[in-house]
């Protein structure tokens, strides 16, 4: 499958990524683009749907820890319905301590 990051921002100081297919080394540099789009305008709030994200290299998680730093600690991050295997490499690394995963994007 393909890899997409669909950036949407919305009224409410949230910017929302939709992620689908692989997130990989080679699909990592879209993902960045659109978190520094993200990161343009004041928002408060990232939420990433990662419903129909099938996969997620050490190179998708260095894009999650880049957007963290970037956004400060007044910025939180959401990760919404992650598949198995890439919450599974969220949390071998930690890193789901620094975001809030969530079934549904709910706001």
């Amino acid at each position: 499958m393909t890899f997409q990051a669909i950036l949407e921002n919305t009224d409410a100081n949230i910017a929302k990524i939709t992620l689908s297919g692989e997130l990989n080394a080679a699909t990592a540099p879209t993902f960045k683009q659109e978190i520094e789009n993200a990161t343009a305008t004041d928002i408060q709030k990232l939420v990433l749907i990662m419903k129909d994200l099938e996969y997620m290299s050490s190179a998708g998680l260095r894009i999650l820890i880049f957007a963290k730093q970037k956004m400060g600690a007044n910025v939180d991050i959401y990760l919404i319905s992650p598949q198995e295997m890439v919450l599974d490499t969220i949390k071998k690394t930690g890193f789901h301590h620094s975001v809030i995963i969530m079934d549904n994007d709910d706001f």
